[in-house]
């Protein structure tokens, strides 16, 4: 029996991360493992309305700040089926504060789940993807227009984290483009999800949605929506560049 092509998707059992594996769950044929950390009841959950016989979805508790369970991660992906996407959706955000504020060990985190966790992720991705050969194997990296407005007297230390991934992204892309690796990065704006709950203020994509081009906050929709775009034969001449999905922000 052909083996399932697969597809990674850290931070995969909430809010963005989630939205692109029901995406991604509704094509036949694929098989999905999807990191988490902490909630294992939200996780079976999501496996329990995901999983089908040709499309089957596991789950698989991962801290990508740790390169140990980063490795086993892969590992249990392994067993699926070759590997043909992984999708970067785990990240951090702590509570709005000002840049003095934020000290050494909130640098610490941020940037070890947001840029050394990833980067772990995409080694061991590549790692595999290199002397494959399916088609459209694809890397997608989920940053914040953060990167850009910089998050003033709010999250300056996950704006810099973000701007990292999008410099990460675009070298990778060049360095692997001659494997056939596609690699670029989605930049939402203000999208409605849990992670403002994380920074101290729930309601924040409420606040600020109306004040958007578009008069609306985004939805975990249409971030995937534009993930699994990325990660399509459609998309197979885009390589090295970020996707903003802002509303026009």
């Amino acid at each position: 029996m052909q083996m399932s092509a697969v597809y990674v998707i850290t931070g995969g059992t909430r809010g963005i991360g989630a939205g692109v594996a029901r995406r991604l769950a509704a094509v036949p044929g694929r098989a999905l493992i999807l990191a988490y950390r902490g909630n294992h009841e939200r996780a079976q959950q999501l496996v329990a309305e995901l999983d089908r016989p040709d499309s089957p979805v596991r789950a698989h508790p991962c801290d990508v700040g740790d390169p140990a369970q980063v490795a086993a991660l892969f590992k249990a992906a392994d067993a699926l089926g070759p590997l043909a996407g992984l999708v970067n959706s785990a990240g951090v955000l702590e509570r709005q504060c000002t840049f003095e504020q934020i000290d050494a060990d909130r640098w610490g985190r941020i940037l070890g789940v947001n840029v050394i966790g990833l980067a772990m992720c995409c080694r061991e991705a590549v790692t595999r993807m290199r002397d494959s050969h399916l088609p459209d194997r694809a890397i997608v990296n989920v940053s914040s227009k953060a990167a850009d407005l910089g998050a003033p007297g709010e999250y300056v230390d996950y704006a810099a984290s973000k701007a990292a991934v999008d410099t990460l992204t675009r070298g990778l892309a060049l360095e692997v483009a001659r494997y056939g690796i596609r690699v670029t990065s989605v930049r939402p704006g203000i999208i409605d999800t849990e992670i403002h709950a994380a920074g101290g203020e729930p309601g924040r994509a409420q606040r600020l949605g109306p004040d958007q081009p578009l008069g609306r906050a985004g939805t975990v929709a249409d971030v995937a929506g534009a993930v699994a775009w990325l990660l399509s034969p459609d998309a197979a001449f885009v390589t090295g560049t970020t996707l903003d999905v802002t509303g026009g922000r």
